[in-house]
């Protein structure tokens, strides 16, 4: 037995105080039940160990279980580590190079802040509705039909509408229409604060991040442009990882990192490249608990926060 359950995280805060309530992400009373019951239940272990278990050099304990945070919020330096160093675990945390190199306010971002801002079945009309006034000159792109049959379709989270926004404006149409349309919609239904501004907010900068590294966290890469590897060409994906690593020189291993997928996107390509890169680990967003005798180091899957108590029972299913 090698088995390691690894539960994802996005933002953690304290929901009722803040400016989004309604953004989806855990609140930060919950995320502490959370860790109780994981200390009642399981051993938490840190990624070295899980790497050196993937080698066949290390046996992980009953129960493991591996702590990730996606996205680089500074919400993981002021409240999940924290609790994490009370109670002596390690989080492992994965960062999108962009938000912290530029303080530029990644698109997934601006959607979820959207979706946080305003009815889903409201901006699902409004973005119909950008679609059909940007089609047909510039752009050409499918009917408003057409994307509707082909995205609108709900998953164990997110309704049919939110499915459909977030896949309108993370990779179904054409890069630079995306962020015209995400910035139309931030601009009208989010804060009055620049993108910027709220990038700075919202992202943990590099002495934070150092901080974080220095206290025992581990630090991995999360992309540099929050991209769909998947969905990239060879070439603009080879790079987009470079840089993602590059920038993160000094606080990662060059020669023993670790990457998440942002979006959980790749391929075989994507797979290849790191291989040849010194990356040890590929962690997915497939939901079982991952077997390091059996499933392959480069899509490990992990399970949602909102799988476990105190929010749901869900992961019982799997095990």
């Amino acid at each position: 037995m090698n088995k390691v359950t690894i539960v994802m995280y996005h933002y953690v805060r304290d929901l009722n105080s803040s400016r989004y309530p309604n953004i989806k992400g855990l609140d930060y009373q919950l995320f502490k039940d959370q860790i109780e019951f994981f200390s009642a239940n399981y051993h938490i272990v840190t990624m070295e160990q899980v790497i050196e278990a993937s080698e066949g050099k290390y046996q992980l304990p009953d129960q493991a279980l591996l702590l990730t945070f996606d996205d680089g919020y500074i919400d993981h330096y002021t409240f999940v580590m924290p609790i994490l160093l009370q109670y002596g675990y390690q989080g492992s945390f994965f960062i999108p190079g962009k938000a912290f190199v530029e303080s530029v306010l990644l698109d997934v971002n601006k959607v979820h802040f959207i979706l946080a801002s305003q009815s889903s079945k409201r901006l699902m009309q409004d973005l119909l509705d950008e679609l059909n006034y940007y089609r047909g000159s510039e752009y050409q792109i499918p009917s408003n039909e057409q994307l509707v049959a082909q995205y609108a379709v709900a998953n164990r989270f997110d309704s049919k509408e939110t499915i459909f926004i977030k896949r309108i404006l993370q990779t179904a149409i054409p890069e630079n229409l995306r962020k015209i349309i995400a910035s139309n919609l931030f601009k009208k239904y989010v804060t009055g604060l620049s993108e910027e501004q709220f990038a700075k907010e919202l992202y943990l900068n590099y002495d934070q991040i150092k901080c974080m590294k220095k206290c025992g966290m581990f630090i991995g890469v999360h992309g540099y442009d929050h991209y769909w590897l998947g969905n990239l060409g060879p070439a603009q994906m080879r790079a987009d990882i470079d840089k993602a690593v590059e920038c993160l020189d000094g606080i990662i291993d060059k020669n023993a990192w670790v990457m998440n997928y942002p979006y959980g996107s790749y391929n075989q390509e994507v797979l290849h490249y790191l291989q040849e890169n010194h990356c040890k680990l590929g962690l997915t967003t497939q939901v079982r608990r991952a077997d390091l005798n059996v499933d392959d180091r480069y899509q490990l899957p992990r399970f949602d926060t909102n799988d476990f108590p105190p929010k749901s029972n869900i992961f019982s299913q799997y095990l």
